[in-house]
């Protein structure tokens, strides 16, 4: 995570940015996820929901009042049960205040109807065996109903699904859900139930626009502590673009003062006029911070719908595909040709596998972003006093569309038209499902993976994984769509790979001299090698040499001995046993 090293974002299991420092070859007991719904006893590490405050004060001697949206005009509205808080009952009559009770007691039952429970039963594959799977585990969350017939829930909820179920307020019948989209990175996932039951008298809830800081909202779910449903209340208090650690993507996030608790992943936020503006997904765990919790805002949530309306799956948020650096310093701006009163960022690193690649350059400074002036600490105006990361701007885009970028190329200024896409990641932070995987004379390997590095090394692999891995995962780049790190993950003891058991974790660079980009290459040089000597090259100049006929002959043992069903997964042309019959 970017900016918050001294911090760890907590969510369901998911990855803790943290600062790298490792050794190589040091590994952890495997361990069993935990989510945010899970083991409520111990201190929860998922998104708990945030709270949500009172409503507004009123003027109680105007019968009408303005309402000011986001980058919008002002509207009126009318006085009604919401501005109890305000109006004492001294001055209107008891027959008055009494309805208006009424009202807002039914306006709140309303949104609660629209929030339901979720029940996922999770079978996460096991990548440090990729032949097996880990035990199966359930967790409990919360959504809420959209038009359409669709419920919306975080993406860690139902992450590694093999079932889900979801159940209404004051039902006691669970219904079978389908997961029709999961946006990793947004941390959003939709669902929809078949049985037409379920949905009789649902009413979707109603998106409102970003909320403005110190308003208050409420947030409804199903948290720890209970089984019925939880109102809980707080108020904004910074909206900014923020990591999001189930994906570890950085887009605009809510925060709030609220205490957010296991369960309440998925739950809606709604403003003092019952309007949705968000979704609670994750808390800060730090020594010096209290109440911090995070709420997926509007603008990404209408984000995640639009793409699988527009494209009938998800896409993902795109990437400009960057890395770049402030140039807060004059002479800094001197030496790269910038005007007086010349602002902007200086381009690092362009992604070899982004489209930018084709009209940007190292060097260049980005000054622009779609007619947005970019000052130079990389922030872009937001909403009156407020300044926010340009990447904001970049979030609003999807896969495809085109930005207009202006950029000073060596002292000179120009536009260029950039497509908008998805980077690869050298090393991915969501496996493979099921994960890749291929064996000879037992030596494993592997691609390297954020969820494989948490298998080997724990919770904290940020720290306790190998430093070369650590420093691909966080800086490398892919030069070509494809690339993969790939390890030499462990080595299963026989009489043919003696001296070679201590060899865990290393990435492979070449096979009998020939380099390899990713495991698909590995395999055919291992399966085409027409030597005597079969010669891998790891990192640390480390060399494996085995005899190739008789590691093709130990192989078979090995594998049965091990209950291993395939030298290699099923992508790489492994078989898989038929349909309900178990592997051989």
């Amino acid at each position: 995570m970017k900016g918050q090293t001294a911090q760890k974002v907590q969510q369901a299991g998911e990855l803790k940015p943290s600062e790298v420092a490792a050794s190589p070859g040091k590994r952890k007991p495997q361990e069993d996820p935990e989510t945010a719904e899970q083991r409520p006893a111990r201190r929860s590490r998922v998104p708990k929901a945030p709270e949500a405050g009172n409503a507004e004060k009123q003027d109680a001697r105007s019968k009408r009042r303005k309402v000011h949206g986001p980058g919008e005009g002002t509207a009126t509205e009318d006085v009604g049960a919401a501005d109890l808080g305000t109006q004492s009952p001294l001055h209107i009559a008891p027959e008055a205040f009494a309805a208006a009770l009424e009202q807002k007691a039914l306006g709140a039952e309303k949104l609660m109807e629209c929030v339901v429970k979720v029940f996922c039963t999770h079978s996460e594959p096991n990548y440090s065996l990729p032949w097996q799977r880990k035990r199966q585990y359930t967790s409990t969350s919360s959504g809420f109903v959209i038009d359409g017939n669709r419920i919306l829930t975080n993406a860690h909820s139902v992450d590694h699904h093999t079932q889900v179920k979801v159940r209404r307020r004051g039902s006691d019948t669970k219904y079978m859900a389908k997961v029709l989209a999961v946006g990793a990175e947004c941390d959003i996932a939709m669902l929809t139930v078949a049985d037409k039951a379920f949905w009789e008298n649902a009413t979707p809830v109603v998106f409102g626009q970003l909320p403005r800081l110190q308003e208050a909202v409420s947030v409804i779910g199903y948290p720890i502590g209970g089984e019925t449903l939880s109102v809980t209340s707080g108020v904004v208090s910074r909206i900014e673009v923020t990591s999001y650690v189930h994906g570890t993507a950085e887009l605009l996030g809510i925060q709030t003062d609220s205490a957010i608790n296991s369960g309440n992943s998925g739950g809606p936020a709604f403003n003092g006029r019952g309007q949705c503006v968000g979704i609670a997904f994750q808390s800060l765990k730090h020594d010096e911070a209290e109440n911090i919790g995070y709420v997926i805002p509007q603008p990404v949530i209408e984000h995640f719908i639009s793409d699988f309306e527009r494209n009938k799956k998800y896409t993902a948020f795109p990437l400009l595909g960057i890395e770049w650096q402030k140039t807060e310093n004059p002479y800094l701006r001197k030496a790269l040709g910038m005007k007086e009163g010349q602002k902007g960022v200086l381009i690092r690193r362009v992604e070899p596998t982004s489209p930018a690649i084709k009209a940007l350059e190292k060097g260049d400074v980005l000054l622009s972003f779609d007619g947005n002036d970019i000052a130079s600490d990389g922030t872009v105006p937001f909403r009156s006093g407020e300044r926010i990361s340009f990447s904001y701007l970049v979030s609003l885009k999807f896969t495809g569309d085109q930005a207009k970028l202006q950029v000073l190329h060596k002292g000179k200024a120009k536009t260029v038209t950039v497509t908008l896409a998805l980077p690869a990641r050298l090393i991915p932070v969501q496996g493979g499902r099921p994960p890749s995987y291929f064996i000879i004379a037992g030596l494993v390997f592997l691609q390297a993976t954020v969820p494989y590095l948490r298998s080997e090394y724990g919770k904290d692999f940020d720290f306790e994984a190998p430093v070369k891995l650590l420093d691909k995962m966080l800086h490398g780049m892919a030069s070509h769509e494809g690339q993969q790190v790939v390890v030499l993950s462990q080595v299963l003891a026989s009489e043919i790979s003696v001296g070679y058991e201590e060899i865990v974790n290393t990435q492979v660079l070449c096979v009998n001299g020939h380099k390899i980009s990713n495991l698909k290459e590995l395999v055919q040089h291992v399966d085409g090698s027409k030597g005597v000597y079969l010669r891998l090259e790891l990192d640390y100049d480390q060399v494996v040499i085995l005899e190739t006929s008789a590691a093709r002959a130990a192989t078979a043992e090995l594998l049965q001995t091990h209950c291993i069903p395939s030298d290699r997964s099923v992508d790489l042309g492994g078989t898989a046993p038929p349909v309900g019959q178990p592997p051989a």
